[in-house]
């Protein structure tokens, strides 16, 4: 006796797209809402980042009457004047506040990169001494913090308070960026390492010949992460320098925009002329002329550098 197969009701044999095609869904075509929302989306998302920058840099460019006029922050440019940032770089504190974060970034990124490549390869290698209760203790800094206090008392002991030394060594090596660029050396293949060994290439040959020019990517995101912190970094300079001509330009952005004290800008006080025939640029264009010098070197280096994050962090991250 022989049966008839059942046939299955439409709505239950129906498969979905992606079973059809065999693609996921994020990879489908994307509907007509879809390709007319992301535009849209992206150009919200933009204007709110471009905005308020926009507004800072034409408020640093505008003159005191229309600083007046605005009530505050100027929206519409009108009678743009470089008064502000004439009278901030002729000399004084933040002409030196720049040149010394300037200093402090490069120095503390080549530091902190030297010292993250050196203990992130060595903690790659398997063979390595010691390298698992290293790794632990690296791994341990995830959740416990030194603290303020001890950490104050370390760099006094070290006697590198009041100088340019305790702005680097108590941040050199953050246990991120060493987990990040260890789980990228790791994803590099062993063949490669073990050919130069037979060649009579040594562990320094190595990492420099082999690992560090396969590693472009990873180095350049994680000494764009050291440069910013090192940039942006002020509350160091609070707790271990007492010297006020050692700050560095957070430290002068903080104590003159958030505390609103006074900042001299010329010899003997506040400066009160330009010298180059321009007016003096008024409180709040010189408040902003400080945030527009803060934000662009970051701003000019990370589009060179941005290309590099997919590779360099998140297939570095994920191989580990």
């Amino acid at each position: 006796m022989t049966t008839q197969p059942v046939a299955l009701p439409r709505r239950l044999s129906r498969r979905r797209p992606d079973e059809e095609t065999g693609r996921p869904v994020w990879e489908e075509e994307p509907t007509f809402f879809g390709r007319l929302s992301k535009p849209v989306v992206l150009g919200i998302v933009v204007l709110l980042v471009a905005f308020p920058l926009y507004v800072v840099v034409v408020t640093s460019l505008s003159t005191t009457e229309a600083v007046t006029r605005a009530g505050g922050l100027v929206v519409v440019p009108r009678e743009l004047t470089i008064a502000a940032y004439v009278q901030l770089l002729s000399g004084g504190v933040v002409t030196r506040a720049l040149l010394i974060s300037t200093g402090i970034t490069a120095i503390g990124t080549f530091f902190s990169l030297a010292i993250t490549v050196l203990a992130a390869y060595g903690l790659s290698r398997p063979g390595s001494l010691l390298h698992r209760p290293l790794l632990f203790v690296v791994l341990l800094t995830f959740l416990f913090g030194p603290g303020i206090i001890p950490s104050y008392l370390v760099v006094n002991s070290l006697g590198l308070i009041d100088s340019y030394g305790s702005l680097i060594l108590p941040t050199a090596v953050s246990a991120f960026n060493l987990i990040v660029m260890r789980s990228f050396f790791m994803g590099i293949p062993g063949e490669l390492i073990d050919s130069a060994r037979i060649d009579g290439a040594g562990e320094f040959a190595v990492l420099t010949r082999i690992v560090l020019p396969l590693s472009r990517a990873v180095v350049a995101v994680v000494g764009l992460f050291y440069a910013v912190g090192y940039w942006n970094a002020f509350f160091n300079a609070m707790l271990y320098l007492n010297d006020n001509n050692k700050w560095p330009l957070q430290m002068v952005l903080r104590t003159y925009i958030v505390q609103a004290q006074v900042l001299p800008t010329g010899a003997g006080g506040v400066t009160s002329s330009t010298g180059l025939g321009l007016s003096p640029a008024p409180s709040l264009a010189i408040k902003m002329a400080i945030v527009v010098i803060a934000i662009v070197p970051v701003l000019v280096i990370y589009p060179f550098i941005q290309k590099h994050f997919t590779k360099g962090v998140i297939i570095g991250a994920v191989k580990g």
